[in-house]
């Protein structure tokens, strides 16, 4: 009987052993997946929390955290459904055990993932309950976080609902105008919450993104305002990745208020930000802007030479489609200089890219385009060869012939081409939210007249909210809240801010 007691002890203390090698087991990959997501192995990181997960713990609030920090590998991943999926069963087991704080986060991080999933309803509701739970437990990050993220919701469907849209900036539907006035409602109260506590970083985020959908809602004065604190804050961090958005952000608003000197400063600053970042994909925006602005200045030289750079980094980086509209700009600056030749041989280049990339009103463009400068060239198809080589190499620089008047060179011989090829034109803008109707009124120009017709197609700027990858002022990832593990001397499941 001794001995069959004695027996049970033994076992009882084997199992313990073995539960407590087992628990250390999934904290010691936790904390693994932990450091190795800290130094952006994202990938090596989810594989040791999913071996965590399987090794399996009765700490529940252990696995609630090791799900919360997987839900936010697989986000900065961008496997949305994986993400969408932990951050569920981190909420589950949060409200299983009554952690309401923790709730609240798992509902944030819900959000956040539905967001970018186009999910936009589900995401405020989420979004919404971070709120209310952070202020019934007087968590005042937490409020402030969900302020953000609220307005980063809206935001979002703001600018989703502008595809597609006719109107110019400031002149929105009104279902659009007060999606992003909702916007700037929340990230108000944000900013007034983060300089309650003193958090200048957060309070950076929250100028960017009022000037963004300022600048969405055609408040061009007070996007300026806004982007102004947003590069000072910048500045004072040494945060050049911020800096250098506030920049750009600061050229295309100063675009639509005629502005046009002082954004090539901006553009010029943004472009030897993104070469310090060694960021290609930005540099050849910068390229594109200068080209553009330079263009509305009438210096098309020196707006050839951004429009070349574009047209080099845009190989490099086998970006097609922005090699096409290098080459319409191009195109369009060849025209304003007289130099017919050469925008042929680069609205020929603009159709077969258009035609590979399936682009429909992109090559109907260019089409229209080859036609009118093989006119107005005497030329037809059989004359040239497949590949324009008769013209230059690509990216040489030309000879420069003087300038012609468009009256004696009569590129828009039938207005109804003209009606045409300005429907066309104009569908591609107002993907950008820009209209030709804006840029003449700004520009107090005159859009039947025929002498400057063709030379106004390449004077639009991109309206695009810096940058093409990240259409908030802060990237989407930073917007997730992320739950730091537990380590054994301190308390489970806190969270960073």
């Amino acid at each position: 009987m001794a001995q069959s007691a004695a027996n049970g002890v033994e076992q009882d203390l084997a199992s313990k052993r073995l539960h407590s090698r087992m628990e250390a087991s999934c904290l010691e990959l936790a904390l693994e997946g932990e450091r190795l997501c800290k130094a952006g192995d994202f990938k090596g990181g989810t594989a040791f929390f999913e071996a965590a997960v399987q090794v399996g713990t009765e700490d529940l609030k252990t696995l609630s955290a090791i799900y919360s920090q997987l839900g936010n590998a697989y986000f900065y991943l961008k496997e949305y459904g994986k993400a969408l999926e932990y951050h569920k069963h981190d909420l589950t087991l949060a409200r299983t055990i009554g952690d309401r704080i923790g709730e609240g986060k798992a509902s944030g991080n819900l959000g956040n993932t539905l967001k970018v999933l186009g999910r936009f309803d589900e995401a405020v509701v989420c979004c919404q309950r971070h709120l209310d739970i952070s202020q019934e437990q007087g968590d005042k990050v937490g409020e402030a976080r969900a302020l953000y993220n609220i307005g980063n919701v809206f935001h979002a469907k703001g600018k989703q609902q502008l595809w597609g849209c006719t109107q110019e900036p400031g002149d929105l539907p009104l279902d659009v105008r007060d999606t992003l006035q909702r916007a700037t409602g929340f990230y108000e109260m944000n900013l007034c919450l983060v300089k309650e506590l003193g958090d200048r970083a957060a309070q950076g985020r929250a100028y960017g993104n009022l000037g963004n959908t300022h600048y969405l809602l055609g408040n061009f004065v007070e996007a300026i305002k806004f982007h102004r604190q947003r590069l000072s804050i910048a500045k004072e961090f040494g945060d050049k990745a911020a800096e250098r958005r506030a920049y750009s952000n600061l050229g295309n608003a100063l675009i639509f208020l005629g502005q046009f000197n002082t954004a090539t400063e901006y553009y010029r600053k943004t472009l030897q930000l993104s070469r310090q970042l060694r960021d290609q994909v930005m540099e050849a925006q910068a390229c594109y802007s200068l080209g553009n602005t330079y263009t509305l200045l009438q210096q098309y030289e020196r707006a050839i030479d951004y429009h070349l750079k574009h047209l080099h980094i845009a190989q490099e980086l086998n970006d097609r489609v922005g090699e096409g509209r290098a080459c319409w700009s191009l195109g369009n600056a060849y025209v304003s200089l007289g130099n017919h030749k050469q925008a042929l041989h680069y609205a020929r280049k603009h159709l077969d890219i258009s035609k590979e990339i399936g682009d429909r009103n992109g090559e109907l463009t260019a089409r229209m385009n080859v036609e009118q400068l093989m006119e107005a060239l005497g030329v037809n198809e059989s004359d040239l060869s497949p590949s324009s080589s008769e013209f230059e190499m690509q990216g040489a620089r030309p000879k420069f012939t003087k300038r012609n008047s468009m009256d004696s060179v009569e590129l828009w011989k039938y207005s109804s081409d003209k009606v045409i090829l300005l429907s066309h034109i104009s569908e591609r803008l107002q993907r950008e939210s820009v209209s030709l109707t804006f840029i003449f009124q700004k520009l107090g120009r005159d859009p039947s007249d025929e002498d400057c017709f063709f030379d106004l197609l390449s004077k639009f700027q991109s309206s695009r909210m810096d940058d093409q990858r990240c259409h908030l002022d802060e990237p989407q990832n930073g917007d997730n809240g992320e739950a730091v593990l537990p380590t054994r001397s301190r308390p489970p499941r806190s969270h960073s801010a």
